[in-house]
């Protein structure tokens, strides 16, 4: 076994990590007879000779070794190792990328041809694969497949075997398999596609297991999502609902237990426990394919996933949040019923299903309104004493109580004391409460109240108070408490700025001693921002504040612009005189500067509005800005101040055809400017008719995706009824 591999000069060869010279005794522990030491060799593979995906040189030297590993059948886990080689040789690059460098983590560029070389290699030896799907070990059977439609150079040979093999694999998981591997030759050889997709839709209709149906009919539309029947939905609901009631009881693996960790077992935990319990898991990787097959036919999507989400498997109803969650950060639609039976999942007695929920719900600001009274009455029930908040202080000075952390994350632990088969912990509680804060609804507040009491807050509960207006004014006492402990040191703006921020939503002006303090003893470390901060939350005080103007005025000299603008925007909030804060923002506006600074400038003359109407001649030569948003912050700018819609209207409509990351900003002048903006009409009706998000991203989201988009629609809709009123 493994014969040459003394021969090869692996320490001229490299990876991840430096010299190769440790890859020899990584091939042989892949080979070895204890578990442990198999685990830890297939993580050394992973992590530094196919480090992320990379094909290092050392990579294409092992490809022979690895080949041989599979073929021999006294190996142990070779399932892993043809994963392994299908990863390695399955990176297919188009024309464009064949002669390029690919750029790695140390800053070194690996040649494009190594990831071609790997291909050709592996499929040069790719027939030791054929003879994998009738293995002994149904991990090798439930990895070949995969492999043989990336690898094989005769895919006609590999399809006829896949056909075969499933007339006579018993394995749900492994048939599973090798129906997505028919689906992925379809997808790769146009030539064999129409033949594929018949075949598929035949397996959909007549195969006995209904698991195997739902797999055929997911792997059909991915291959020709043209082809989508308009009754996918009750018929993928009767075939969940078959599986539901014929599948047995899940049961877990062997699980390595006493050995070193390592990433690859981290990884395979982390499976284990998702799917443990669950008498079908892998209907959520087909729901996932069939989800992707229907793109945008959000109304089959939203069907499908309501009648999961009613369900009596409590396992259908925690895929359909995840399936959800990629739908509705993606396309805009009617999610209303969707919400309310999300929140309904936040009183079943497992727990991973009502984190998930919970977490779900987080990220739906004003869209989470549906599910508000479950989420209320799940904190109801999850938090102790009264909930209307008579429990808690509500003093107006700093108090004695130690303990202001602020550590950005989720805290362990229960809330309450012993609960019952509906009691959440309070990383689950925070959710909860961070989701009905951010829906804007006032059973919040006495709950939040409740939140600064303790230790420990996380910090987007504090950010979430934005929504909550006037009735979250209660806060402010405790906000000014927590501030009044916070030390001066190099982590005062990730403790201070939260609740600066808190403290400017509720308009707490009580804690003006206390911001004080934060903006007079900012230390070295990030000064700036927390100067920035504080400044923030002195303006939003207004004339109440002004016991900082001496503070102000000499923060307008300083030499960053993001506090000097800062300190103008809060003189004139306390103050109303433009005389002494507009040359301030006009030196900022100078065409030399970086545009962070001309856009800091051109915000706040666009807050101060008419009354800055002297500053429009150094606004102007910043509409022609090389940068988009020194010329959009410009163009708002502009119109607040004259309220003249012709050198701006312009410049917004390019930049909104430029960079749809404008379009909140432009939509929100555009609803200032009614009637004047009219031009704006077929932009925003095009936008109101547009399914999915304007800020959509594939493969990443941030938490306020669609909160922004949301409110990029309302302020659309608001654009045009002011257009229309106009017009009458």
């Amino acid at each position: 076994m493994l014969t040459g591999i003394e021969e090869v000069d692996w320490a001229s060869l490299g990876h991840a990590y430096g010299p190769a010279d440790d890859v020899p005794e990584l091939l042989r522990g892949l080979a070895s007879a204890d578990p442990a030491e198999r685990e830890a060799a297939l993580d050394g593979m992973y992590g530094a000779v196919h480090h992320q995906g990379d094909v290092y040189d050392s990579t294409l030297a092992c490809i022979p070794f690895l080949l041989e590993l599979v073929a021999d059948p006294g190996v142990r886990d070779r399932g892993c190792i043809v994963e392994l080689l299908t990863s390695i040789g399955g990176i297919e690059l188009d024309d464009e990328e064949e002669m390029t460098e690919h750029p790695c983590d140390d800053g070194e560029f690996i040649p494009a041809a190594n990831y071609a070389m790997a291909a050709a290699a592996i499929a040069a030896g790719s027939d030791v694969f054929l003879g994998l799907v009738a293995d002994p070990d149904p991990e090798v059977r439930l990895a070949a497949p995969c492999a043989l439609a990336s690898l094989h150079p005769e895919p006609s040979l590999v399809l006829t075997l896949l056909r075969e093999r499933l007339t006579v694999e018993r394995d749900t998981e492994v048939r599973l398999a090798l129906v997505a591997a028919v689906g992925q030759i379809a997808l790769r050889h146009a030539s064999l596609r129409a033949e594929t997709v018949d075949w598929l839709g035949w397996l959909a209709r007549a195969a006995q297991d209904p698991g195997l149906r739902l797999a055929a009919l997911a792997q059909q539309a991915r291959c020709a999502p043209g082809e989508i029947s308009d009754d996918v939905v009750p018929w993928v609901t009767a075939l969940l609902e078959e599986i539901r009631t014929t599948s047995g009881s899940g049961a877990g693996g062997e699980t390595l237990r006493g050995a070193a960790p390592t990433f690859i077992g981290q990884v395979r935990e982390l499976l284990e426990e998702h799917a443990a319990g669950r008498p079908a898991p892998w209907t959520e990787e087909l729901l996932r394919t069939l989800h992707a097959a229907l793109d945008d036919r959000v109304d089959d999507r939203i069907a499908l996933i309501l009648a999961q989400l009613r369900s009596p498997d409590r396992w259908q109803r925690s895929d359909a949040i995840w399936l959800c969650g990629g739908l509705i950060r993606v396309w805009r639609g009617r999610y209303e019923e969707v919400v309310r039976l999300v929140g309904d999942q936040l009183h079943d007695p497992e727990p991973r299903l009502r984190e998930a929920a919970a977490s779900f719900l987080e990220r739906l600001f004003e869209l989470g309104a549906p599910a508000a009274d479950a989420l209320a009455a799940r904190l109801a029930r999850s938090s102790p004493g009264p909930a209307d908040g008579s429990d808690v202080g509500l003093d107006d000075g700093p108090g004695d109580r130690p303990g202001i952390g602020l550590d950005g994350g989720p805290v362990g632990g229960p809330v309450g004391g012993p609960g019952g088969p509906g009691a959440v912990g309070r990383s689950g509680r925070d959710g909860a409460l961070i989701a009905l804060a951010r829906a804007g609804d006032v059973r919040a507040v006495p709950l939040l109240a409740r939140a600064l009491e303790e230790d420990e807050v996380r910090r987007e509960l504090l950010y979430a108070t934005d929504g909550l207006g006037p009735a979250a004014a209660g806060l402010a006492p405790l906000l000014r408490r927590r501030l009044a402990r916070v030390g001066l040191d190099e982590r005062l703006y990730d403790r201070a700025a939260p609740l600066l921020h808190a403290l400017a939503a509720v308009r707490g002006a009580q804690a003006l001693p206390e911001v004080l303090r934060i903006l007079r003893g900012a230390p070295a470390n990030r000064r700036d921002r927390v100067r920035e901060a504080a400044l923030r939350t002195l303006a939003a005080f207004g004339p109440a504040a002004r016991e900082a103007v001496p503070d102000l005025r000499a923060l307008l000299a300083d030499g960053s612009a993001a506090v000097s603008t800062a300190a103008a925007g809060a003189l004139w909030a306390v103050e109303e005189d433009p005389a002494e804060v507009l040359p301030v923002l006009e030196r900022w506006l100078r065409p030399d500067l970086p545009g962070a600074d001309r856009c800091a400038a051109a915000r706040v003359l666009g807050g101060i509005g008419p009354s800055a109407v002297a500053a429009a001649p150094a606004l102007r030569p910043a509409l022609g800005s090389r940068d988009l948003w020194v010329r959009v912050r410009a163009a708002a700018a502009l119109w607040r101040v004259t309220g003249e819609t012709e050198e701006a209207l312009p410049v917004l409509l390019a930049a909104w055809e430029e960079d749809r990351h404008a379009r909140v900003d432009i939509a929100e002048c555009l609803a200032e400017m009614g009637p004047a903006a009219s031009e704006a009409q077929l932009v925003l009706l095009t936008e109101l008719t547009r399914r999915r998000r304007h800020n959509a991203r594939e493969g990443a989201s941030g938490t306020y995706d669609i909160h922004l988009d949301e409110k990029l629609l309302t302020l659309c809709r608001a654009a045009l009824a002011r257009m229309e009123r106009g017009a009458y």
